[in-house]
């Protein structure tokens, strides 16, 4: 008995990796066709959205599809695409996992053909047998303008916002970051 009890676990981690995968690509395709009904199909009731800079927040899930359809109002024709993701499913409970997404995204905002690179924090939720985003926060490495691209990682303002440029969340806020550089000054 004790073989088939940790056989359904080893089988529910690898189906709950692939699941949260397709759930990521799937957050990815629906700003792409700006589908908020599908994007609200992806957050739980409950959800939070944020950035770590904190100039995004929302808490329950018609209030995430709301900023990200203020988010999205703005742009034309974008691609988000998704590269590494990191499944953590949570050991004592089996319907809760925490991962981290990193991306890229070709953006038109206001007009403005834009690059932006993002990593997302994660908290998954799997409810009735669904997968979904429980927490969301994004934070950027750059978001530029892309005629600024081949300058634009060579300063810490490196995220445009309406208002004009902004500090880039990471890496410089990282602490194994500020180690390296504290023992490498000279990078």
């Amino acid at each position: 008995m004790h073989d088939i009890d940790e056989l359904a676990r080893r089988i529910d981690r690898l189906e709950t990796h692939v699941a949260i995968r397709e759930l990521v690509s799937a957050y990815a395709i629906a700003c792409d066709e700006q589908d908020i009904a599908r994007l609200r199909g992806l957050f739980t009731d409950d959800a939070v959205f944020s950035s770590a800079s904190g100039r995004m927040q929302a808490t329950g899930g018609e209030a995430v599809c709301a900023l990200l359809a203020r988010a999205l109002a703005n742009r034309g024709p974008s691609c988000h695409w998704t590269h590494d993701v990191i499944v953590c499913p949570d050991a004592l409970d089996l319907d809760r996992a925490t991962g981290t997404v990193y991306s890229h995204a070709e953006t038109t905002p206001d007009g403005v053909v834009s690059l932006a690179a993002m990593r997302y924090h994660d908290e998954y939720a799997r409810e009735e047998g669904v997968w979904r985003f429980r927490r969301r926060e994004i934070s950027y490495l750059y978001y530029v303008p892309a005629e600024q691209y081949p300058a634009g990682l060579n300063g810490e303002l490196r995220v445009h916002t309406g208002a004009g440029l902004a500090p880039a969340d990471y890496p410089e806020t990282l602490p194994a970051w500020q180690a390296f550089r504290q023992q490498h000054r000279g990078g």
